[in-house]
């Protein structure tokens, strides 16, 4: 199993309320769609007085069952639609991803 983690920071001119609308409302279906996606996590921060709030809007996890699987998903059909989907909802400048490897330490 591979994983790749997203960093999402929402649109500036979203509120954290509309960019988690979006997110579960649009998005989330259009990634459901994926070929080969295993695994979904929308990790959506919430707000914490007694935190500094984070500047992303959510960590996402995808897994796939290998990397020629993920290249595989994200050239379909569904997975450019889903990544075509991105700019609706996050500032791409600032929005990153990167292969990853789990490391459970509990």
């Amino acid at each position: 199993m591979i994983k790749m983690a997203v960093v999402l920071h929402k649109r500036p001119d979203f509120t954290a309320e509309q960019f988690r609308d979006y997110l579960f409302s649009v998005h989330a279906p259009l990634a459901r769609k994926i070929p080969g996606l295993r695994k979904c996590v929308y990790n959506v921060a919430l707000p914490d007085k007694t935190r500094k709030p984070p500047d992303w809007g959510c960590v996402v996890e995808l897994y796939f069952d290998d990397f020629d699987s993920m290249q595989a998903a994200w050239a379909s059909p569904e997975g450019q639609t889903a990544n075509g989907d991105n700019p609706n909802l996050a500032d791409m400048t600032r929005t990153s991803w990167s292969i990853v490897e789990e490391s459970r330490i509990l």
